[in-house]
């Protein structure tokens, strides 16, 4: 199936490790262009490193806190002087940190919203204008599925994922006669390194060792295993890829079927 995204501009946020790092293969095995941007110059270098049997002549990589509006702004801008203007923006950046309730205090629900919420939007609010101008443009976003199921170790870092959901029904909506699709996957557990504090919380929750809280995460699988970083990001490749050209709005969980619920 042809995807159409050979030459394509694809800015990836969070692309420097994880499922962001997993897309960033995906798209340029499809012979796009890819940006990343991702806070830390150390795991960029890595990616970079990791991806370089692509041609480096078409990855690029810019390190910004996107918490901040102005330094989201300045890597968009960074990244445009290369490779022109982003035809796909791929969020995957942020995480919240897992809290149990008793330990939540105003400041976690402040940092969850900054660490995911905003670091997102930061992003989406320069792009989908300039998609707009241009009449075209998609966008993908990497959510979670802690926005559709509550989690008592998660619920600052939950409470974000579903204000993204609503987000990305709504840009969708919004833009959709702009030749702008906005879509979201919310993966279940993943195999990433982000994985393990996740872990290291739910055990601390229930008083448990790591390796028990694994086991007993994975036993409520139906499939019996974690989501690899690739099966992810194949669904954000086809997301992205005229492929789906008549898919918008949607926030799709990837969970293994954890979660048996109509949506």
């Amino acid at each position: 199936m042809e995807l159409h995204l050979r030459d394509k501009h694809i800015l990836i946020t969070g692309g420097s490790k994880g499922i962001g790092l997993a897309c960033a293969d995906a798209f340029l095995r499809e012979g796009a262009r890819v940006s990343l941007v991702s806070r830390d110059p150390s795991n960029l270098a890595r990616a970079r490193e990791h991806l370089a049997s692509h041609g480096l002549d078409r990855i690029q990589t810019q390190s910004a806190d996107l918490t901040n509006a102005i330094s989201a702004l300045e890597a968009l801008h960074a990244v445009q002087i290369s490779f022109g203007p982003v035809d796909v923006l791929v969020n995957s950046a942020g995480a919240a940190k897992r809290t149990p309730a008793p330990d939540l205090t105003p400041q976690a629900w402040q940092d969850a919203m900054q660490a995911k919420f905003l670091s997102y939007v930061h992003m989406i609010d320069p792009v989908i204008k300039q998609m707009a101008q241009r009449q075209k443009g998609n966008i993908v976003n990497v959510v979670g599925n802690g926005g559709k199921v509550a989690s008592a170790i998660h619920l600052p870092g939950g409470a974000a994922n579903a204000a993204l959901m609503l987000v990305t029904a709504g840009l969708a909506n919004a833009y959709a006669a702009q030749g702008i699709r906005v879509n979201a996957i919310n993966p279940g557990l993943t195999r990433t390194d982000r994985l393990q504090d996740g872990i290291a919380a739910d055990a601390r929750f229930h008083g448990i060792a790591t390796d028990q809280a694994m086991q007993q995460a994975v036993a409520k699988i139906p499939m019996g295993r974690m989501a690899e970083p690739e099966e992810i990001a194949r669904v954000v490749l086809f997301l992205a890829s005229d492929a789906a050209s008549y898919v918008t709005g949607i926030n799709m969980s990837m969970d293994g079927a954890s979660t048996p619920i109509v949506v």
